[in-house]
């Protein structure tokens, strides 16, 4: 019989339910559970939580989520796979083997490092997204490159029940498990390209299975509140069989992994890893079953010389207000609250946006004019300052609208908050040092 390996994926992203990956790990008889966790921004909020306590940087949702895995895993001969690790992987393998002692189980993690490389970086160097010197762009404060398979199967020969890392290209977390299952190699392009496309359809969990599709009366999914997450089985080859744990809800079909393969790949004939240069320009889609989709057909070149590296700066501080207008005429006096609030803070921030929502908040200004007057709207005022307390004027003169604006206001709220940057730039391979930490009950 061929030998294929079963992957689930219990969390696309920090804030995802919790209940999915228990019902993957419980009644998905997998081989391994990937838990995808980490974005840019995830990893750079991470990093300023660990400047401001070196103990913490990990997951916010990781013991929350181990808890109830932990016990699963073992009884159930589960591998977890997760990004977790944030930027504090170490504190976070910690965390899992202080939560082991108290559940009296005996657990093994393994701990990736080595993806911080804010020391290696050449302020000069540049920016992708703008062309600019890095130096350019503000504080740094953190920076995190990308790494892959090559990095992860030292953590995964270890025999770990969970393998932790920090910041990885989120396809590795299953293209991993498959190069160590199967003996893959690490110039095995066309097979490390399958694979990818494997973790790319898994890795956003929810949104493969019908979340991010629905659209009602067009697009519709059943059962959206017990929304089922996905597993694939996958061979030696890498071609992949996907589908979800009967009876729960959602739906796996063409249509909804066609976008999940699309999402945020920019050009689908050389998607980027730091495993392989993907092209999905060729890959075929089959409906074999109900909720069960068969893919192949992803081919691969040489992988890039260089890592990507997600960069935070501090970006000053953001202030917003918010308050209500109904009944009639409720536009027109938000717009005249809008223009108070604009003269009043007149030259005093580096940016300042006025929205009406239900107007004007998400599409251009000129389809909003076409637009059907509304009954209620939200006026919305945000900006950005160097100085807090520039920012905090914000919402204080919002909240000021009670009494010294239009009539009819209410339900003003108001928020200061640190603001961060990120932007990207590449990094040669030798200058990332991955290390490889086990800790165990």
């Amino acid at each position: 019989m061929t030998k294929t390996v079963r992957i689930g994926c219990g969390a696309g992203f920090q804030g995802d339910r919790l209940e999915p990956a228990v019902v993957l790990a419980s009644q998905g008889e997998l081989d391994y559970l990937m838990l995808e966790c980490l974005g840019e921004r995830t990893v750079a909020l991470a990093q300023l939580r660990r400047l401001h306590d070196p103990t913490h940087g990990y997951d916010a949702l990781l013991e929350r989520r181990m808890r109830d895995l932990l016990p699963l895993i073992k009884q159930n001969g589960v591998r977890v796979v997760s990004n977790m690790g944030a930027a504090n992987p170490i504190a976070g393998a910690e965390a899992i083997i202080a939560l082991a002692r108290t559940l009296s189980l005996k657990v093994r993690v393994a701990a990736l490092t080595g993806d911080d490389v804010l020391e290696a970086l050449d302020p000069r160097q540049t920016v992708l997204e703008t062309g600019e010197p890095l130096e350019s762009v503000g504080a740094l404060f953190s920076a995190n490159a990308y790494l892959g398979v090559e990095e992860m199967l030292p953590a995964l020969a270890t025999g770990a029940d969970v393998v932790l890392t920090g910041r990885v290209a989120d396809p590795s977390l299953a293209l991993a498990p498959l190069a160590h299952e199967f003996g893959w190699k690490l110039d095995d392009a066309d097979r490390f390209a399958r694979g990818t496309m494997v973790g790319h359809l898994l890795e956003c969990a929810g949104q493969l299975t019908g979340g991010y599709y629905a659209d009602p009366g067009k697009k519709d999914v059943p059962d959206m509140a017990h929304l089922g997450f996905p597993f694939a089985d996958v061979d030696a080859e890498g071609h992949a069989r996907l589908s979800k744990v009967a009876g729960t809800g959602g739906r796996i079909n063409r249509m909804t992994a066609t976008e999940q393969l699309l999402y945020e790949v920019t050009d689908p004939s050389a998607y980027l890893t730091p495993d392989v240069t993907a092209d999905f320009s060729a890959v075929e889609i089959r409906e074999t079953g109900p909720d069960t989709i068969a893919v192949a057909g992803a081919r691969g070149r040489k992988r890039p010389d260089t890592l990507k590296v997600s960069v935070g700066y501090q970006a000053g501080y953001i202030g917003e207000g918010e308050i209500s207008y109904g009944g009639e005429n409720c536009v027109a006096r938000a717009r005249l609250a809008g223009e108070i609030v604009a003269e009043r803070l007149r030259g005093e921030l580096q940016e300042l946006r006025i929205d009406i929502i239900g107007v004007s908040a998400l599409h251009t200004r000129a389809l909003a004019r076409e637009a059907p007057s509304p009954y209620e709207v939200r006026l919305r005022v945000a900006g950005r300052s160097a100085d807090r307390a520039r920012a905090a004027r914000i919402g204080e003169e919002v909240e000021a609208l009670w009494t010294n604006g239009p009539a009819g206001g209410g339900g003003a709220r108001k928020e200061t908050r640190e603001q961060i940057g990120i932007v990207s730039c590449l990094l040669p391979r030798e200058k990332v040092q991955p290390q490889v930490t086990v800790l165990e009950t």
